[in-house]
């Protein structure tokens, strides 16, 4: 197929090198004209900072931006032959109804440009305005993964909810956890082995039935020796996130028991 990537962000970079291997990047659209080049460049097309400019007749366009940036990018696009789809997981697929083929090419992963990724391990969810805009998806697909979801705005919006608690969220807990490390002059990597490990859990059971900690077995004197050592360091706000996360693991596992 040959594809017009609007975007050159993190997203964008990954999709255009997998998907180049197997089709025609014809070109490469961003507001900066140095960022498209830079993905131009690896992948051996054409650079543009002009929506007007982009081929009329490509197979497919995958406008790969900021979720706030979808809407505008879709209206200020001129007639195009092919299918318009967005590759962002809270924005409806109506936001591209203007365009008579349309849909949703959503890779299901945390991407950042210069860390590799194997894309056929990568989940990629699509939606489409009709059957044969949804079976071509499912073609661009099938050439860079095996694991294809069709699934409607609302459950793709639903993911990305749970993928921010997921992802999102529990890096942030690495930093919290980092943060009180160098407090106590430690270094971060003591705790990798303990992530590796219960990300491995997950693969296999469900993360309620592999809870571990004081929380979960409701032991109240470890909870009270660690809070009174984050309010001793004057980080009162974790101390109150600390107190509200282990009640919901006790009250949960506590219900479990009954």
């Amino acid at each position: 197929m040959d594809i017009v990537i609007i975007g050159s962000g993190n997203v964008a970079t990954h999709l255009a090198t997998a998907l180049n291997e197997h089709h025609n990047i014809v070109s490469v659209y961003s507001r900066t004209i140095k960022n498209a080049e830079i993905l131009a460049g690896k992948i051996n097309s054409k650079a543009t900072d002009n929506l007007k400019e982009l081929p009329s007749k490509a197979d497919v366009y995958i406008i790969s931006v900021k979720d706030d940036a979808v809407s505008r990018i879709s209206e200020e696009l001129p007639d195009l032959k092919g299918i318009i789809v967005h590759t962002a997981g809270s924005i409806p697929i109506d936001v591209l109804k203007k365009h008579p083929e349309h849909g949703v090419f959503y890779p299901f992963q945390t991407f950042s440009k210069n860390k590799a990724l194997d894309f056929s391990s990568i989940p990629v969810l699509i939606e489409a305005n009709n059957s044969e805009t949804l079976q071509s998806l499912k073609d661009l697909a099938s050439s860079i993964t095996g694991k294809i979801y069709e699934v409607s705005s609302t459950q793709r919006l639903m993911l990305h909810i749970s993928a921010v608690f997921a992802c999102n969220f529990v890096n942030h807990f690495y930093f919290i956890a980092e943060s009180i490390l160098i407090k106590a002059g430690l270094p971060f990597e003591l705790l990798l082995p303990l992530i590796d490990e219960t990300a491995h859990k997950v693969h296999a059971s469900s993360p309620s039935a592999v809870q571990t900690g004081p929380a979960s077995r409701n032991d109240k004197n470890t909870v009270q020796k660690h809070l009174k050592i984050l309010q001793n360091l004057g980080e009162n706000d974790l101390a109150e996130l600390y107190e509200r996360i282990s009640k919901e693991i006790t009250e949960l596992h506590h219900h479990k028991k009954k």
